[in-house]
């Protein structure tokens, strides 16, 4: 670590942490710094805790986050074709399985490529990689077996850690301070292959007016958010759920999904494999997963839930079914 990068980065430390009427967030530009800076390593352990801390007390500046995110892309590039950016950040602790990664493997047996990214270190669910285990797959061990894999199958799920390690790292933090920071807004906004359409789910209300103001800056063409399962981009079926998309040519829009189901909650989860192979049925479950790849599909501006039944009925019997990898 040089003298001088760490130097250059305690500046940044000292402008978010000056003091009543004197702190202010960062710029776009310094954010950026920053953000190369933090994935570098050129900033002492104990910068690198007061600045994530700074950041978080003093809430997420779409303007900053924009910043961090542009500082972040040149170390989380994937040079891959993909219609469909899919973060996984959630960190439910009381969520079940992952059914949006089976909205996810629909879509692609569908024809669209999707890169899932993130990690589940923080859920008290299954992870996604468990997920894809108990489909007799794997995560992408590299930005390079993604790439593979997106040019095979048109899915690949890219942990973090594989993605960029000093990302994972900073998002690890979160164990030694007991609190989320803001470099969870930042992962969830990378789009790592530059897909043209994202769709992104936050557990906090709040945390959409940041990823549609951040998505507006960055140029993005189309993102939809929304408030989901464990912070998950994952739809309830039981009660009418309010999807904001971002589109770059025409603004905002808000749409208010109906319920695709009435009546008392199922009490048990179907087993993940069973399912997605038609081995099983569960009408909650089904519904869970269908409005998924409608969000998917919204997001993309390829339709709604009934191409999304339809994606999730044909998904055992389409040409180019995913191959299983080890």
């Amino acid at each position: 670590m040089g003298e001088t990068e760490s130097a250059r980065f305690s500046t940044y430390v000292a402008t978010l942490g000056r003091g009543p009427g004197r702190s202010r967030a960062l710029t776009r530009a310094e954010a950026a710094d920053a953000m190369a800076l933090l994935l570098a390593g050129a900033a002492d352990p104990m910068q690198v805790g007061a600045f994530l801390m700074l950041l978080r007390y003093r809430g997420e500046d779409p303007m900053e986050i924009a910043g961090l995110v542009e500082g972040a892309l040149p170390a989380t590039r994937v040079a891959a074709g993909v219609d469909l950016d899919w973060p996984s950040y959630g960190a439910g602790r009381t969520r079940g399985a992952p059914w949006f990664l089976l909205a996810a493997l629909a879509l692609a047996q569908a024809g669209f490529r999707v890169l899932m990214h993130g990690t589940n270190e923080f859920s008290g669910g299954m992870a996604v990689a468990e997920g894809l285990a108990a489909l007799g797959l794997s995560p992408a061990a590299s930005v390079a077996d993604a790439q593979r894999r997106l040019e095979a199958t048109r899915f690949a799920y890219l942990p973090i850690g594989a993605l960029c390690p000093s990302m994972a790292a900073l998002l690890g933090v979160r164990r030694l301070l007991g609190l989320r920071s803001p470099i969870n807004t930042v992962a969830r906004l990378l789009n790592p292959a530059d897909a043209p359409a994202g769709v992104d789910g936050v557990f906090h209300p709040p945390y959409i007016e940041t990823h549609l103001a951040t998505a507006e800056l960055l140029g993005r063409l189309r993102l939809l958010v929304l408030k989901g399962g464990g912070g998950e981009a994952e739809r309830n079926p039981r009660r009418p759920v309010p999807a904001h998309l971002w589109m770059g040519d025409q603004g905002r829009a808000e749409y208010l999904l109906p319920a695709l189901l009435a009546g008392e909650p199922a009490t048990e989860e179907p087993e993940f494999a069973a399912l997605w192979a038609g081995e099983q049925h569960h009408a909650e479950t089904e519904a869970r997963i269908v409005g998924t790849i409608a969000l998917g599909l919204m997001a993309m501006g390829k339709g709604g839930d009934g191409e999304a039944w339809q994606i999730w009925r044909g998904r055992l019997g389409l040409p180019g079914a995913l191959t299983r990898r080890a």
